[in-house]
Parts: structure tokens; C-alpha cells; sequence
């Protein structure tokens, strides 16, 4: 075991934006000597090849990265038990390491997830904290094990999520709080401080991926439900509703108190206010399919809208 002074060999393994603070973190503290993650991808209307978030900053720091299609292949294990690390960290990365990985480091593998465990253990957990309308969440670091984040959890920060905050601008904080919980909890490593807590299972819930699907907005339901689930759903996959056959994505909305036939245009005042199952939501930014995200007003005037037209 290293002494709680020296600096530990560390490899990261991160692909989304919420995990650069984490690396950061790592690079300030300790010894970063690999990075890990996910392949470039098809993006955009061109569908060119673009590398994920934060590869540029691993180049920016010398790291040698490698972009497996899975950490498993017999290429990327051998490459890692050469580097010799004293510890892997993971956050966003995208792959559940096999037991092979997890034993390579004397000091194990440690996960940086945007939830309080056991509750939304998975791929998309800010955002379903949102849509189920939970008024808490927070960081959790965790011994990774076979499972999926079900091994023993190291450190907890919880904070309060604000009432009119998207899933994106959730991410933000939890990804800053996250380089900090990953920095404490590796030093906790280092001093040998941190008792592992098993995860209690009666507690656990689960934040599958989202599909496009996911983000069909149903007017019948009541309105607070589904502000919650277009707060959630941004950036990604973002919720639409319908007018024509076109489809509009919604990205911002109140509750208002208006009563119709819900997906009816209520009205144009301070918003497009469209009748829910119970009260109304108020339109405030949205965007046309094919076209730019812009202010409620913008898109009224330039498309037409009229009260008692239908969404959906």
C-alpha cells in the first residue's frame, strides 16, 4: 500500500462530459498514467466520426488512450496489466468491466456514479431522478464489482435537486461534485479511512438508457408529471410532441391552470399554454423539427399558432 503522501498510479476510464471533472481531479492529485474510452462515433447530420467528450483533454495530458469496443478483448487486458496501475477509476464510461479488469489493480476499481446507490443504478440515472420527479440525488463512489453499481459504496454526497433544473444542468453539478468525491475518496484509499458499506438491496431501483420513444409527451397526463419528464429528458433524447406531421421537440415549460381537452392550444399569452390531464403547461422554449431551438413567441408567429389547434 502506498503512503497517504505518495501519489498513486491511476488509470482512467470515462466517456461523457460528466466525467472530466472526475479526470481532472485525478490528474491534479495523483499519477494518471492511461485513459480509457469508448470509440469515436457517427455524430451529427454528417454522421462523421467524432471522438467522445473528453478524449482531447487526455491527449491535452499525454495519457496513452485506448478506445476498445470492449475492455474485455485480450489486446486492451494485456495493454492495462503493462501499464501496472495501483487503482482504476471509472465514471461514465459505458462498459461493466469483467473480473479480469477488476483484479488487475492491488487497490481495485472504483466507480463514480450520479446517484445515491441503491436508488437508479445504471446507465441514465440524473435523468430518471428528474422524471420520476425525486427531490434528491447526489454522488456515490463504490468498489465496483461483477454487478451493475451494486458493489460496496465508499463516500455519499447528496444535494437537493432545483425545482425548474434540466437533466443537463443537473449533470453539471453532479459532474463537479464528482471530481471532488473521486479526489477525497482516493486519498481516503491512500490513508486506508474509508470502510466500504455494503449496499442495502431493499433499496434499489434502476435508470434503464433512453430511447427516443421515452420522450413522446402523452397530454393526457398531469401536468407536473410531464414537466418532470421534459426537464429530464434534456439534452438527450429531448421531449416532442406533435402538430400536423410535424414534430416539435419541448425543451422548457411551466405549470400553468388552465382547463381544456388536453393537447388543446389554450392560449398564446405568456406562453403556449396546452391543456394537460389535469391543469396546463406553458410552452417557453421549443423547436420545429428541422429547424432551431428559439422562445415560445418566435415560434408562434413564425408557424401560425392559434388557440384551440391540437398538440399530439
Amino acid at each position: 500500500m502506498n503512503s497517504s503522501t505518495s501519489k498513486l498510479r491511476v488509470v482512467f476510464m470515462g466517456t461523457a462530459d460528466f466525467a472530466l471533472p472526475t479526470l481532472r481531479a485525478l490528474a491534479d492529485a495523483e499519477e494518471v498514467i492511461g485513459f480509457v474510452t469508448q470509440p469515436d462515433r457517427p455524430r451529427g447530420r454528417g454522421r462523421n466520426l467524432a471522438p467522445p467528450p473528453i478524449k482531447e483533454f487526455a491527449f491535452d495530458l499525454g495519457l496513452q488512450v485506448l478506445q476498445p469496443e470492449r475492455v474485455k478483448e485480450p489486446s486492451v487486458i494485456s495493454q492495462l496489466e503493462e501499464l501496472k496501475p495501483d487503482l482504476i477509476v471509472v465514471a461514465a464510461f459505458g462498459q461493466i468491466l469483467p473480473p479480469v479488469v477488476l483484479g488487475i489493480p492491488p487497490l481495485g476499481c472504483i466507480n463514480v456514479h450520479p446517484s445515491l446507490l441503491p436508488k437508479y443504478r445504471g446507465a441514465a440515472p440524473i435523468n430518471w431522478a428528474i422524471i420520476n420527479g425525486e427531490t434528491r440525488t447526489g454522488v456515490t463512489t463504490y468498489c465496483m464489482n461483477e454487478g451493475m453499481d451494486t458493489g460496496a459504496v465508499l463516500l455519499v454526497r447528496e444535494v437537493e435537486i432545483r425545482a425548474d433544473e434540466t437533466a443537463e444542468e443537473l449533470g453539471e453539478r453532479l459532474a463537479a461534485i464528482g471530481g471532488e468525491l473521486a479526489r477525497e475518496t482516493v486519498q481516503g484509499l491512500k490513508e486506508q479511512s474509508l470502510q466500504p458499506i455494503p449496499q442495502d438491496e431493499q433499496g434499489t431501483s434502476y435508470a434503464p438508457l433512453l430511447k427516443k420513444a421515452d420522450g413522446l409527451i402523452q397530454w393526457n397526463e398531469e401536468a407536473g408529471r410531464i414537466r418532470n419528464q421534459i426537464r429530464g429528458m434534456v439534452p438527450w433524447p429531448v421531449a416532442y410532441t406533435v402538430w400536423g406531421d410535424k414534430r416539435i421537440k419541448v425543451f422548457r415549460v411551466k405549470v400553468g391552470d388552465g382547463r381544456s381537452t388536453p393537447g388543446e392550444i389554450i392560449s398564446l399569452e405568456e406562453g403556449i399554454e396546452v391543456a394537460c390531464g389535469t391543469s396546463s403547461l406553458i410552452i417557453e422554449e421549443l423547436q420545429m423539427e428541422g429547424g432551431k431551438r428559439v422562445g415560445w413567441d418566435d415560434f408562434a408567429r413564425g408557424h401560425r399558432l392559434t388557440p384551440g389547434e391540437r398538440l399530439g
